[in-house]
Order: structure tokens, then sequence, then C-alpha cells
């Protein structure tokens, strides 16, 4: 009795017995679910998310999960009740999957930072424990918050991707150059996601912000700290694709840049 009357507290949760075990296949949901799970609920992580060139994850919070090449064997070893992947998960392995019991479920990318707080409910309540993920979006919309400049002047960014493409104004990294402070210069110089920009493009139109999160040799160049005009600063790749915890550290990051322009 004793028992049942300290578990009435947490009676809106299952019993732990009840959630479901999970192998995530995707970077993106990775740092997502291991924010929201359960201990021993998340069975293993995508192997992008050991890469520090692709994971959206501290790297400490990887150390402590496995890892797969996302391949059925492996999977099926660790004999999850649920895989979570990307949309672009090859037809084989996931008819390769369910044929086996496992559920496959799927989430597209974030396009913004609401979508993003959508997956991460989704994902919360796909492990049984929404509460957690209701904590998750409070914790990016005090950062968003936080990282709001105090005046309403946008400041023209260019952000400079690896392969020297441009994010375009449909991706979750431009509506966080929105909400802090930011105006994306891509679409206003008629370029759309993943157009590139030579280092001649910049030269001859310096931005008053250059974000550079490539590492080509023109991305580099001595000649662009020769603009008196234009503020160039590194932005860290893991910050770019990802929504959930990534969003905090990405806005962090914007708002430290935009204090220092003003």
């Amino acid at each position: 009795m004793l028992l049942a009357a300290c578990a009435g507290s947490g009676a809106d949760a299952p019993a732990a017995g009840a959630w479901p075990t999970i192998v995530s296949l995707n970077p993106c949901t990775d740092a997502i679910l291991a924010e929201v799970a359960a201990p021993g609920q998340l069975l293993a992580i995508s192997h992008y998310s050991k890469d520090p060139r692709s994971s959206s994850m501290d790297e400490d919070m990887a150390a402590r999960y496995a890892a797969t090449g996302g391949t059925v064997e492996e999977v099926l070893a660790l004999d999850p009740d649920v895989v979570v992947a990307g949309s672009f998960i090859a037809p084989a392995t996931r008819t390769a999957l369910e044929d086996l019991g496992i559920e496959v479920v799927t989430f597209g990318i974030a396009g913004d930072v609401a979508a993003s707080e959508e997956q991460i409910r989704d994902l919360a309540l796909l492990v049984g424990n929404p509460e957690a993920g209701e904590r998750l979006v409070e914790r990016i919309d005090r950062a968003l918050a936080d990282a709001r400049p105090p005046d309403n002047r946008p400041v023209e960014v260019l952000l400079w991707q690896p392969g020297g493409i441009v994010a375009g104004e449909q991706s979750l990294v431009s509506d966080l150059l929105a909400r802090t402070g930011f105006a994306n210069a891509a679409p206003a110089r008629g370029l759309s996601q993943a157009d590139y920009v030579a280092l001649e493009d910049v030269i001859a139109a310096p931005p008053q912000v250059l974000l550079v999160a490539g590492g080509e040799i023109g991305q580099q160049h001595r000649v662009l700290d020769r603009l008196p005009d234009m503020r160039r600063e590194r932005f860290d790749t893991s910050l770019l694709y990802c929504g959930g915890p990534t969003i905090i550290r990405a806005a962090e990051r914007l708002a430290d840049i935009r204090r220092a322009v003003s």
C-alpha cells in the first residue's frame, strides 16, 4: 500500500516495463531521445552521433550509448520494440525490420522551430514520457527568449556551409537566424537552399556578417580578413541541421555573435 501511494504522484507515466525499447538510426532523433527516454530505454544511437563532424549530441552524452551502422543485423541483435529513423531510410531495410516484427517510425527534417518542437512531443509520447518532452520544449523556448536581441534592427548575415552552399529560407537555421536578430542574405540575393556561393561572390558583395561553417580553401582565404565592413565568425557544423536540444546551443552561439556585432 505504501508503494502504491508513492507511485500515485506519477500515475500519468506508464510502468517502466511498459515503455518500448528503441534504437535510433537518425542523428537528429538520437539527441532528442537521449533527453526524453528513460534509462535503459534507448538501446543504441546512430553511428553519426559518434562522429563530431556529424553529431548533434554532446560527446560525453553520445559516449553513454552503443551505436549501430543501421544494418538490419545490428538492430535485430538489440531486439528493440521500435526503430526510429529518418524519412530516407532504405525501403528494403524498413521492410525487413517490419517483417521481423519491429515497428519503424520515421521523422523528416524539421524546417523550423515549431516543427522541431512537434517532433520532440511526438518522440516523448512514443517513449511514454510526454512530460520530459514538455520540459525540453520549455528549455528551448527559454533559450530563444534569452537570445532575442534588444533591438529590432536585423543584421544581414550569409551562412556559408560545407561545400560552399547556403541555407535557404525554409530551413531551421534560417528560422533561428531570424529569431536571434539576423536577416538571411541568401534569399535577397536570389539564392535558394544549397545554392553555391564562390569566394568571388562574397568579395563582390560582402554581407554584414559572414558565418563560415565549411572548411573549403575559399572559405578560409586571407582576403576575407581584408573586408573592413564585414565581420567573419565560425559556426560549428554540429549546429546546422538538427533541432531538439541543438537549438539551445545554436541560439546561444548566434546571440553571442549578434551581441558582438552590436
